[in-house]
Order: C-alpha cells, then sequence, then structure tokens
C-alpha cells in the first residue's frame, strides 16, 4: 500500500492541470456566494430595515456555516470519499444559492445562507485533496496558491454585474435578489464539468479497496499498480485526533501547520473589516456615486486578481515563506495609507489604497491552505484541510458581524489603524515561526 501511495504521488500527474482548475472553478461560486452580500446589503437593507447587529449577522451567517462545514466535510472527505463530497456540496450549492432570490424576510436569508455555508466549507476541503493527490510535489503548491484568482475573478465580476444592473436602472429589489441567486449557474455548469470525474487512487488504496483504486490508477494513468493485489483488504481507519499528532512528529511539518492556522485566522481579520466593506467605506467617506463604487471596487478586485496570479507564479522563487513576508508587510502599507487618508480626510486615496491592500493580502491568503494539505498524510487531508479553514472563517464570521459597530463606536480612521495589528501578527509569524515547506512530499 505504502509503495503504490509513494509511486502514485511522485511519478504521475496526467489531467492534472485540468483536475486542479475544475477544483478551484468551485471558489469563484463560493467568491460570489460569501460576498455578492457585500454589493447589495444596502439594498437588503433598505428593503427589510433589520437592526444594524442583525444586518451583520446575515452579512456573516453564511461564514458560520463554512465553520460547520469544514469541520464536518473534511472528516466526511476522509470517511467517505472525495468524489461524493465534492458532487454532493455542488449540488447543495445550485439549490441554496437559487434560494436567496425567494426569500421574503431577513431572517429567512439568515437561516439560508448559514445551511450555504456548510457545503461551500466541505467543497473547499475536498477540492484541496484532489489537488494535493492529483498533481505532483511542486505543481501542487503552484495550482493550490492560484484559489485567490477565482476568489478575485467572483468579487470583480460580483462587482461588475450590479454596476451594470444600475446603469440599467434595475430595481434595487431585483438587483439584490437576482445578484445573490446568480451563483447557482456557474454552479450548475460546474456540476455537469465534475460529474465523470472518478474517486482518486491515493484514497481508494488507503481505503484498502484496490480493486477500484488500480481501476483508477489504469484509467488516469495507464498504469495497473502490479504491486497491489486485486482482492481488497479490510483497513483500520485512524481516529480524528491523531491527525494532529502525526504532524507533531516532525518540527518542520507542526511549525508549517501552526503558521498555516495563524496566517489564515489574521488574513481572514483584515480582510472581514476593511477588505469586505470596502464597498461600504467608499460610499460613507463619498468617494464615489453607487454606480462609480461599484466599478472602482471591481477594478480592485482586477488587481487582486493579477496578484493571485503573480503570487503563485513567483512561489518557486520566493518560497510559501516569502510569499508570506511579502504579503503581510505589502497589507501593513496599504491599510496604513488608508488610516492616513481618513484622518486626513482625503478619500481620493482610499482606492489606491484599498488596492495595496488588496494585493498584499491575496499573497499572503494564497498559501495556508495549501501548506496545511501538503504537509498532511493522505489519510489525514480532508480534516488537515478542513481543520485550517476554520482558522479563516471563524474571524471572517466575528469581523463582518461586528466591525461595523467598531466603526460606529472608534471611528473608520481608529477601526482601521486597529486592523493593522492583524497583518504584523501574520508577518512575525512568518519570520520566526514558519520553515520553508515548498516542495514537501509526505505520500
Amino acid at each position: 500500500m505504502e509503495s503504490a501511495v509513494r509511486h502514485l504521488a511522485t511519478t504521475y500527474s496526467p489531467q492534472g492541470n485540468y483536475i486542479g482548475w475544475l477544483m478551484l472553478a468551485s471558489i469563484f461560486v463560493e467568491a460570489w456566494d460569501f460576498y455578492s452580500i457585500a454589493f447589495v446589503l444596502i439594498f437588503v437593507r433598505e428593503q427589510f430595515n433589520p437592526p444594524v447587529l442583525m444586518l451583520g449577522l446575515t452579512a456573516a451567517g453564511i461564514q458560520a456555516g463554512v465553520v460547520v462545514g469544514a469541520l464536518l466535510g473534511g472528516w466526511l472527505t476522509d470517511k467517505l470519499g472525495r468524489r461524493l463530497m465534492f458532487l454532493t456540496s455542488i449540488f447543495l450549492f445550485i439549490i441554496l444559492a437559487a434560494a436567496q432570490s425567494f426569500v421574503t424576510s431577513v431572517e429567512q436569508l439568515l437561516l439560508v445562507r448559514f445551511i450555504l455555508g456548510i457545503p461551500l466549507g466541505a467543497d473547499i476541503t475536498t477540492g484541496y485533496t484532489y489537488i494535493m493527490e492529483y498533481m505532483p510535489k511542486g505543481r501542487r503548491e503552484i495550482m493550490g496558491n492560484r484559489w485567490q484568482v477565482m476568489f478575485a475573478a467572483g468579487q470583480g465580476g460580483c462587482a461588475l454585474v450590479v454596476a451594470a444592473f444600475l446603469i440599467f436602472g434595475m430595481s434595487h429589489e431585483w438587483i439584490w435578489r437576482i445578484t445573490l441567486g446568480l451563483g447557482a449557474v456557474p454552479a450548475l455548469i460546474i456540476l455537469i464539468m465534475r460529474k465523470d470525474l472518478p474517486e482518486t487512487a491515493i484514497w481508494l488504496i488507503r481505503q484498502g479497496r484496490f480493486r477500484e483504486g488500480k481501476a483508477v490508477a489504469l484509467r488516469m494513468y495507464n498504469d495497473a499498480l502490479d504491486m497491489l493485489p486485486d482482492a481488497d483488504i479490510v483497513v483500520q481507519k485512524p481516529p480524528v485526533s491523531e491527525f494532529l499528532a502525526d504532524l507533531k512528529k516532525d518540527p518542520i511539518k507542526w511549525r508549517a501547520t501552526i503558521y498555516s492556522w495563524i496566517a489564515f485566522f489574521c488574513c481572514a481579520a483584515e480582510f472581514s473589516t476593511f477588505g469586505f466593506y470596502i464597498p461600504v467605506i467608499f460610499m460613507m467617506v463619498g468617494v464615489s456615486s453607487l454606480i462609480g463604487t461599484s466599478l472602482t471596487t471591481g477594478l480592485i478586485w482586477i488587481v487582486a486578481g493579477i496578484a493571485g496570479w503573480v503570487g503563485p507564479a513567483i512561489t518557486p522563487k520566493l518560497g510559501h515563506r516569502g510569499i508570506g513576508i511579502a504579503g503581510f508587510s505589502t497589507v501593513i502599507v496599504g491599510l496604513s495609507l488608508a488610516a492616513t487618508a481618513l484622518y486626513t480626510q482625503h478619500p481620493y486615496i482610499l482606492p489606491f489604497a484599498a488596492a495595496i491592500m488588496m494585493w498584499g493580502h491575496t499573497w499572503a491568503v494564497t498559501n495556508p491552505l495549501t501548506i496545511a494539505t501538503v504537509v498532511s498524510r493522505a489519510r489525514y487531508r480532508g480534516m488537515a484541510g478542513g481543520f485550517a479553514y476554520i482558522f479563516n472563517k471563524i474571524p471572517l464570521f466575528l469581523g463582518i458581524f461586528l466591525f461595523p459597530s467598531l466603526y460606529a463606536a472608534i471611528g473608520q480612521a481608529n477601526a482601521t489603524v486597529f486592523v493593522i495589528t492583524f497583518p504584523v501578527i501574520g508577518l512575525l509569524a512568518a519570520i520566526f515561526i514558519f520553515r520553508e515547506v515548498y516542495g514537501y512530499q509526505t505520500d
């Protein structure tokens, strides 16, 4: 079993790029579902007029669902298989994304978005197991780090769609309903493209299902894996807690995992406060009109998309550690410039500061999930990815939910200065905790 897994992990990658992009494609849907609410929140408030805390909870509710989905989905991905989980999650995307368009109260919208977060959290952990098990070391890090390209595409696309709706004079109620429901369309396309993708041979072999594993290897790699018998065996399933014990045996793996958790937390905290509310901040301080704000935000996300492509491309030169250091340092510069603009009441500087901040954020957040899954053994990979992802989603939920209240309490400029704390912590973790794992091979 061990020799077969090692043989697959180090030898083959046919269709690896296609499968990698197919897994990352669902992140476009996730970005749309996660953050489209930021562009239409003002219209939801206009229609339902909920209390401030309820409005923040509605915006953040999906992140709470993701915490549940990441843990549950990671465990089920290792237990039930990668294929079943990604088909189930994408099917639920379609149903729940469309359901947002038909709610009749803000409470219903909150409930639907919370439930929608569960398959969203499960899907990303499943997608990363596919990337790590279908691509060789080196290439899988680059592909895994490109998830922010898809996030930027989802965010930028949403901003431009909302701007187009405004230009054509669509009613505000139709704008928010159609925008939220549109996530079902790309999800349906992805489901059609994914339906024939087989289970990973590595997972099947780890489960002792040698006959199916050999069949998949023959189909995908034209390799019969003759080192394995033609009969299945019973494999004892390790307890969930064992994945942490296994990581602690290797200081490099453990430090890398700790860094992935800290970096994810810091990235989520810096984004859920300043980054998520960019459209709202621009409107509050008079950067532009409603249409101009949507267009400007779309351009910022185009910048983030470029950063999401450039960062992974130069990862082989800078390494994961170099990307993290550069990313968090750039966020500090962008947020400092934004705070200065707010203190001095020069709002025209804010779009440039936001673009700088989003470039750095995109670099910093590209690799925590990649790092966590790269250093984990295949048998724990789903759980490792899911556990790491909750360090991203818990602060996202809290930040999106509570930051409007912080803005009201201490002011926009002071709140922005407060946010700088998080990239500073991330930078220190990259410098003093993390040790490079680019090209690391464990299975």
